[in-house]
């Protein structure tokens, strides 16, 4: 007597979440440097291209977005590991909006006039750097990162 087996194989067309915390960061980083060209334009034409020896808009927009998508990846990590109920957009944007907030206070507010210092950027912002417009841009930043990556996800 002969026995078969079905073998049923899903294979899925979604996004991995790493894949889905680029997406969202880079969209995030795209629409927070739109309001920064707006409201400050030279932290994306001269202080974010400086932390890399560069200098002028385009390069402190690549720049800019290359980091949005590599907390993106962070923020995917965070969502895996964390207690949030990643099936609840409401859990996941508001998770976003808080690394927006957590980004500002140690990369924003921290980190960059220290190494805008370090390279010896003659505008450097004093430390802290807790300028209120910075915390809009990095919440929106968050905010957006949240929906993309709930919509993917």
């Amino acid at each position: 007597m002969a026995t078969e087996t079905d073998t049923i194989t899903e294979r899925g067309t979604g996004v991995a979440d790493w894949q889905a915390g680029v997406a969202g960061g880079i969209v995030g980083a795209a629409v927070m440097a739109a309001l920064v060209v707006a409201m400050n334009p030279p932290t994306i034409t001269a202080a974010i291209p400086a932390l890399y020896g560069l200098s002028g808009g385009v390069a402190g927009i690549a720049v800019h977005v290359a980091h949005g998508a590599v907390l993106g990846v962070v923020f995917a990590a965070i969502l895996r590991f964390a207690p949030i109920p990643e099936d609840s957009a409401t859990a996941v944007v508001g998770t976003g909006l808080a690394w927006g907030v957590l980004t500002w206070v140690l990369l924003a507010a921290l980190v960059m006039p220290v190494w805008l210092g370090a390279v010896g950027f003659p505008k450097a912002p004093p430390l802290p750097n807790f300028a209120v417009p910075s915390l809009v841009w990095h919440v929106v930043y968050g905010g957006v990162l949240g929906v993309v990556y709930a919509a993917l996800r």
